[in-house]
């Protein structure tokens, strides 16, 4: 087809796990169209408002940040609530 654009979704996968998987009823949710990682965590805070009353860690493809990364197709989130070890 000549003049059409194939419009390609943005989708990032988020794992959440211990209490934060409990809270959210799954270990696994995708997200489309979230530009950065605080655009996600209110999409996520929407979604499970419950969850703003946990402590956790964010890892944005296995490396934990502390900023604000725009967000890219395929990106794998993890929210982590504090382990203990033993």
């Amino acid at each position: 087809m000549v003049g059409k654009k194939e419009v390609k979704t943005m989708e990032v996968k988020v794992l959440f796990f211990g209490v934060l998987a409990e809270i959210t009823g799954t270990n696994f949710k995708s997200y489309r169209e979230a530009k950065s990682l605080w655009d996600l965590k209110l999409k996520i805070e929407d979604d499970f408002p419950e969850i703003v009353h946990y402590n956790y860690r964010i890892s944005l493809n296995s490396e934990f940040i502390n900023n604000n990364p725009a967000l890219d197709d395929g990106d794998e989130i993890a929210f982590m609530p504090p382990f203990a070890g033993g």
